[in-house]
């Protein structure tokens, strides 16, 4: 497979973005970008690749998280902290629409290669700053990482059972989410350039987005001095909310947003005297009375299998979903319908699935083109294309610059 360039067709057709990020957050962001057609360069130190190749399981050595988060972008090694490699990137970004950048703040401009340098080769240029903590403050310079961003932004001290500890996620929740928010950023900066022509800098902490997801937690605590606690799997807006076993040892998550459905729910599980309670009216009032709640559609679920209680259910027209984990998604009608998971074509593995793009547009939808490529597997294609001979790529890497 050959892959001449890193564009797609798309509608960000024509954008070039280069990516010196690494874990997690900056990549992701910049995969994105490259699903609806950027052109993405994944610019790796010559001697220390992402370390995302290097995290998780692998296969025949070759790391399989850095297939999805490498998908759909060039590869170049170049060494930052030396002044020829310095210059690269900047005739690189010299045409360049995008710089994803995760270092910790001040290190760039150490180089040489801070944003009033980038800008006056490229005034063009969205600079996309990713940090733990934000280019300003006491925190500045302080490494950070997701997990950290999970434990400061009131996440993990809301979420675990009432009587346990904090609990993180097993994954990358805030990363992704800051991801997310950076290729939203960048957008909004790139459509800020169509009509002023100037490029900009996006901050981003990754201790912020996530607590703006968290919803209004904040606003709670200012007006009413209430501070969210840690529920386990219920909800003090709502009840029945939970997640129920099964009796051939599965589990359903069960939600009761809407008071229609969790009258539906009550009189399903054989307790239609509940929705007569005062109380049962309002979402505050059931989960005031979750123990009732749950003990009723425990029992009911407890003795049925799982999919005789989801069959049940969809047939009261009440919210349920089996708890999945990966073989399930696999063999989900719903998620092939949707096309969620896609088998990519790659080199090194021949093929591999992954979670596809996350939404679908009518008209310009974008599309995994390929699987993360070896490290530093377009460096000669890319930099020959700013004018580089042979011989001084072959000079520039005997110096370990590339």
């Amino acid at each position: 497979m050959t892959v001449p360039s890193g564009a797609g067709r798309g509608p960000l057709d024509g954008v070039t973005v280069v990516d010196l990020a690494t874990l997690f957050a900056g990549p992701l962001a910049a995969a994105f970008l490259g699903d609806f057609g950027a052109d993405v360069i994944k610019v790796e130190h010559p001697a220390k690749p992402d370390p995302s190749r290097g995290h998780g399981p692998a296969k025949d050595g070759v790391g399989l998280w850095w297939k999805v988060l490498g998908r759909n972008k060039r590869t170049v090694t170049c060494n930052l902290s030396d002044p020829e490699g310095a210059e690269l990137l900047r005739r690189l970004l010299a045409d360049a629409d995008v710089l994803v950048e995760n270092f910790r703040p001040g290190t760039l401009e150490r180089w040489g290669l801070g944003p009033d340098e980038l800008h006056a080769v490229n005034p063009r240029l969205v600079i996309a700053r990713i940090s733990g903590f934000g280019q300003v403050g006491p925190y500045a310079r302080r490494p950070g990482f997701g997990t950290l961003a999970e434990a400061m932004s009131g996440f993990a001290a809301a979420t675990g059972e009432p009587d346990g500890p904090p609990t993180l996620p097993p994954f990358g929740l805030a990363d992704s989410v800051t991801a997310l928010a950076a290729a939203y950023a960048v957008m909004l900066a790139l459509r800020s350039r169509d009509a002023t022509g100037a490029g900009q800098v996006v901050d981003l902490a990754i201790i912020e987005p996530i607590m703006a997801m968290l919803g209004p937690q904040i606003t709670w605590y200012d007006q009413l001095g209430y501070i969210q606690p840690r529920l386990g799997n219920r909800s003090n807006n709502n009840a029945p909310r939970n997640t129920y076993r099964c009796a051939d040892g599965r589990w359903i998550a069960v939600s009761t947003s809407a008071q229609s459905i969790a009258e539906r729910v009550m009189r399903l599980v054989g307790r239609p005297e509940l929705v007569e309670e005062p109380w049962f009216a309002t979402g505050t009032g059931r989960a005031g009375h979750a123990d009732e709640l749950d003990a009723a559609v425990s029992a009911w679920v407890a003795k049925r299998d799982r999919d005789e209680v989801v069959a049940a259910f969809e047939e009261a027209e009440a919210a349920v979903a089996p708890v999945y984990d990966v073989r399930d998604i696999l063999a989900d009608p719903q998620y092939a319908a949707l096309g969620t998971v896609r088998a990519v074509p790659d080199e090194e593995l021949g093929e591999v699935r992954m979670q596809n793009v996350p939404f679908r547009l009518s008209a310009t939808p974008g599309e995994i083109r390929h699987a993360g490529r070896r490290h530093g597997q377009d460096t000669d294609a890319v930099f020959g294309a700013l004018g580089l001979s042979a011989d001084e790529l072959a000079r520039l890497r005997e110096r370990g610059v590339v």
